[in-house]
């Protein structure tokens, strides 16, 4: 099974080359690079899979030519479980990808799109394989150029641009905190292989400490924590549809394993990273929705709901180590499934609200909330699949969104009830967070469903909007039916993450009544779609002998309505968002109708976000300006630069000379 994952990966390198020596033609690049993509993930999905039930631990050492570090690859459940995703999430994105970028045909090239995502997905296996901190970082930056040249693909757009180098600059300042973490571990263990790393690294809690709160700052960044999430709601909006899937579904995944991995070298948790962990989650899933709730581009709003679910994942691996620290297996074992299992199921409905919002895009040419309406006439298929990534991310069921929700919320209702009283109350905080998250989540998305696809068409934009290319209707109905099987399954989807959970130290003892207590909701929940299914049939029926007519709803005794009545998103978001006023960083211009006989009114809202307009872009000006004073030193004369360098010589002189002096 371990040999199918490297052979995935060569194949993705192979094609992603192939694509590149073939770039003149964009049609036959398209296709070597898709090929390659489908069949990699066919082959890794296959091997993933079985080595994950299998619980299959693989290792390859190979000779590394550099002084640091050595070529050292395996697989392990947790490693499996990933791949599970990478491979799953590329392969949905690769098939909506081929669909999606002849869009492009005579205005840009495609080899890049095409190369660098197939080299993205490699990089991604490559980190989830890597066994040594070297090779790892090594990885992670590869990963990194490539999804920025991804993000930069309509690079002659200023925004693009833009987007792309903060996303750029945000990836190499969270690489820094991962050099510092894997440099004090190797110090340490005298290496920078991950089994000598485990074996050492929690040699002294105030190691483990530091290490942890490295791991946090550095896959955090990617991960997308709040307040490290600011590259995130530019980024993935920038990037192609296909693109804003695999980081979003995947790539963003990659900091929650880099923290997993390096818990797995620190040793038994202190019951304080649970809370760090629970704070996190709580703060990045309700300001995370909330800036969701607030927006009016559809793919920015997506984006700002990956930041509100990586939240989620955090509040699952929280609630874990809290149930680690105090020796209560059944709410460690909850917590850490829950957070698993939503690892994948947000790739899942995310990739699948992406696709979606893509193919809106690509019909109608805008992703303005206001400029749109009433496409699920002209759209039915990307409207059903919309309806059902939205139902799954709000956590409904009998879909996918809620198994993994109700496992972090039922391990922290148990912690809540059976950790020592001052560790209980996170557990409670992530209770009220989880519910919080999940009405304003239901709240946004019939926001955004409505909006989009019910009512009338707002602009003339609409109008000739028609379903997208056959395989990106095949992508987006193949997400949905995963949605959906995990949804009726939840049983499968627990054992799927057992062994994985079982790496991490919480044996699944629960796994089998949690198993049957979801597969109860499940039931109840099939019965009442299956009962309003059967309703709504007979109701047809009977209409089918009379005459049916059809008018214009009510419009509030106006004679004549018009689309422009109809609620906007704005209008429709500011009741809820009312009471959050303070954490919402929003700028409105407003110019109302003046006179008896008014002829003109303007309203404005710029939505912004708090953590970067409040809290980064500050300390950024700060730090520039403490920079700016030490221009001083550079004036531009080599007799001045000599100077200096020969004063730092004769400071390292004098050092070295103290050095042996004291010996």
């Amino acid at each position: 099974m371990f040999d199918l994952a490297l052979a995935a990966a060569a194949i993705l390198c192979l094609s992603a080359v192939l694509a590149a020596i073939v770039a003149r033609s964009d049609r036959l690049c398209l296709r070597v690079g898709t090929a390659g993509a489908l069949l990699a993930s066919a082959l890794g999905a296959v091997g993933a899979a079985g080595a994950l039930l299998a619980g299959e631990e693989r290792s390859l050492h190979l000779r590394w030519p550099l002084p640091v570090g050595e070529l050292h690859l395996g697989t392990d459940p947790l490693s499996s479980f990933f791949l599970l995703c990478i491979f799953t999430v590329s392969g949905l994105a690769a098939i909506y990808g081929a669909g999606y970028l002849p869009s492009h045909l005579g205005t840009r090239r495609l080899a890049p799109a095409v190369a660098f995502f197939n080299l993205l997905v490699a990089a991604m296996v490559l980190v989830v394989v890597a066994r040594d901190g070297i090779l790892l970082i090594v990885a992670w930056e590869i990963m990194s150029i490539a999804s920025f040249f991804l993000v930069a693909f309509e690079h002659d757009r200023a925004d693009v641009r833009r987007a792309a180098f903060t996303y750029l600059i945000a990836s190499q300042l969270g690489v820094v905190f991962l050099f510092i973490l894997f440099a004090l571990l190797s110090r340490a263990a005298g290496s920078y292989d991950f089994d000598l790393l485990r074996a050492t690294a929690a040699s002294t809690s105030r190691l483990a400490n530091a290490a942890f709160l490295l791991a946090l700052v550095g896959f955090g960044t990617k991960a997308g924590f709040w307040p490290l999430h600011v590259w995130l709601p530019d980024a993935h909006p920038a990037a192609p549809s296909h693109v804003s899937a695999l980081m979003s579904g995947v790539m963003i995944k990659m900091g929650i394993y880099g923290l997993l991995r390096t818990l797995l070298f620190l040793g038994p948790p202190p019951a304080w990273w649970g809370v760090v962990l629970v704070a996190i989650g709580a703060v990045s899933g309700i300001l995370g929705v909330l800036q969701a709730l607030a927006q009016h581009d559809l793919k920015r709003l997506l984006a700002y709901h990956s930041v509100e679910n990586i939240g989620i994942i955090a509040l699952g691996i929280g609630v874990g180590l809290l149930g680690q620290s105090h020796a209560q297996p059944a709410v460690a074992f909850l917590g850490f499934a829950g957070a698993l299992l939503h690892v994948l199921n947000h790739g899942l409905f995310k990739t699948l609200l992406f696709q979606g919002a893509g193919s809106v895009l690509h019909a109608t040419r805008t992703a303005d909330l206001d400029s749109l309406g009433g496409l699920q006439r002209r759209m039915p298929t990307t409207g059903l699949t919309f309806l059902i990534g939205a139902a799954a991310i709000c956590g409904l069921p009998p879909l996918n969104g809620f198994v993994s929700e109700w496992l972090v919320f039922v391990g922290a209702l148990r912690g809540g009830a059976s950790l020592p009283p001052a560790w209980a109350l996170p557990s409670l905080v992530a209770v009220l967070a989880l519910a919080l998250i999940g009405g304003l989540a239901v709240a946004c998305f019939v926001k955004a469903y409505g909006v989009v696809f019910l009512g009338e068409p707002r602009t003339p934009l609409p109008a000739p909007a028609h379903e997208p290319a056959r395989a990106m209707r095949v992508a987006m109905i193949l997400s949905s039916l995963l949605c959906v099987a995990i949804g009726l399954w939840p049983a499968g989807a627990v054992r799927l993450v057992a062994p994985a959970v079982a790496l991490l130290g919480t044996p699944g003892s629960d796994a089998s009544g949690t198993a049957a207590g979801l597969s109860a909701i499940t039931s109840v929940a099939v019965v009442i779609l299956a009962s309003a299914a059967g309703l709504t049939l007979v109701r047809a029926l009977l209409l089918r002998s009379r005459p049916v007519t059809r008018a214009a709803t009510w419009g509030c005794g106006y004679a004549a309505p018009t689309p422009r009545m109809q609620y906007t998103a704005a209008s429709f978001a500011s009741t809820v968002l009312e009471p959050f006023a303070p954490v919402i960083y929003s700028k409105t211009h407003a110019e109302p109708p003046r006179g008896h006989f008014p002829t003109a009114a303007r309203y404005e809202e710029h939505v912004g976000d708090m953590a970067g307009e409040r809290i980064l872009l500050p300390a950024y000006r700060r730090l520039l300006d403490l920079l700016g004073r030490a221009r001083v030193l550079q004036q531009g004369r080599i007799q001045l630069y000599l100077a200096y360098i020969f004063i730092t010589l004769i400071a390292l002189l004098v050092w070295q000379l103290a050095g042996m002096r004291g010996r």
